[in-house]
């Protein structure tokens, strides 16, 4: 190996090393990683210096006196993958997802099997209940064929029913699917989907935050619903029950300021209690069809004009529609009785001025009667 190969293979091993050490999880390592450097720097600087690190007290900094144990699971850990064919994606590594970046929960190290493209134009996440109707089943496969003329790729979690009809429909229409698994890389959960598994594989990608061979326990399945949340740019509930594995993903996505749809429900169906829940709550807006995704993430067919998000101009606006519209530049949301003490315009006209301005495509409604600037 040169130069450049040597020091990206140690840092790899440093960055697996201080993922695999005990009490570092994502926030703390993240921590690290901003005041270090590096995760080689924080083995290899001063104590002193690296004391002051955020977060980082004598018993995580006595971590650095078991450097070479550490460095010795690291490298078990590569060779491992290397054998297997896994992917192991750092923080420091070009495929890494970017969309990662936005949450501070987000994890720091994934396995990949397949293609690897991560860093997709368009993601929606479609997300369900396992035990799926038949209606939840043909809604889903027709949500994925109506989408399929914008060409994002299918995030999921590869569980029995709607999670594994979603990426089943999105491979009968052409689409790369990504599946996000709470089992560890390498062992496919439930078995009996391991043929989807290697279809998927061709054209998409198998993820997991969890190494080869680790022990599988019940937590790593809510614990990966952050990451489905995390890749998608929008978040389509079709079944889901009061409390469940969909709901905790939606609630998740919607702390992220994702575009979260439910796709409403019988009122007698249990597996339609939790969308229609969403849909109450203002958590989720409503799926009716592919406009409403396409409209909220300013979508264009092949051959149509690009739609352009609006600018911002507040020359010729009265007062009021600048008032609204200062305060919008400065926040990324704001809650709607906040925008009136802040503006001091009454409920009942800044309501008026927030719809005009939400016809004309300057902002959007979120659920939780907030709104946001689009630009």
């Amino acid at each position: 190996m040169n130069s450049m190969q040597n020091q990206a293979h140690e840092d790899l091993r440093y960055h697996l090393a201080l993922h695999l050490a005990p009490k570092i999880g994502s926030g703390i390592f993240k921590a690290i990683i901003a005041y270090s450097g590096s995760a080689y720097n924080f083995f290899k600087l001063p104590k002193g210096k690296v004391a002051k690190t955020p977060k980082v007290g004598e018993k995580l900094l006595a971590l650095r006196n078991q450097e070479s144990e550490l460095l010795r699971k690291a490298d078990e850990l590569i060779n491992v993958c290397e054998k297997e064919h896994f992917q192991i994606l750092t923080s420091l590594h070009p495929d890494f997802p970017l969309r990662f970046n936005m949450q501070e929960d987000s994890p720091v190290v994934i396995f990949t099997q397949g293609k690897n493209k991560l860093n997709l134009d368009r993601t929606v996440g479609i997300v369900g209940t396992r035990s799926a109707t038949t209606y939840g089943k043909s809604v889903t496969r027709k949500i994925i064929e109506d989408l399929a003329i914008y060409q994002p790729a299918i995030i999921s979690g590869l569980a029995y029913g709607i999670d594994i009809e979603a990426h089943r429909a999105a491979l009968a229409c052409g689409l790369p699917t990504i599946a996000v698994m709470g089992s560890p890389i390498g062992r496919i959960y439930p078995a009996v989907h391991k043929k989807t598994a290697e279809s998927i594989m061709e054209t998409g990608a198998l993820i997991s935050e969890y190494p080869p061979e680790s022990t599988m326990v019940p937590g790593n399945f809510p614990a990966r619903n952050r990451i489905i949340a995390s890749l998608s740019d929008a978040l389509i509930v079709v079944e889901a029950a009061e409390k469940g594995g969909a709901l905790i993903t939606a609630e998740i996505a919607y702390s992220y300021d994702k575009d979260v749809f439910a796709v409403p429900g019988n009122l007698q169906s249990q597996y339609s209690e939790g969308c229609n829940l969403l849909i109450k709550k203002m958590k989720a807006n409503i799926y009716t069809g592919p406009n409403d995704v396409a409209e909220a993430l300013f979508w264009s067919k092949p051959g149509e004009t690009k739609v352009i998000r609006p600018g911002v101009d507040l020359n010729n606006r009265d007062n009021e529609d600048q008032a609204i519209l200062r305060i919008l530049m400065e926040k990324d949301e704001v809650e709607v009785d906040s925008l009136s003490i802040a503006t001091e315009i009454p409920l009942g006209l800044l309501s008026s001025k927030l719809l005009a301005l939400e016809f004309e495509g300057i902002i959007k409604s979120l659920p939780g009667k907030k709104y946001k600037l689009l630009v």
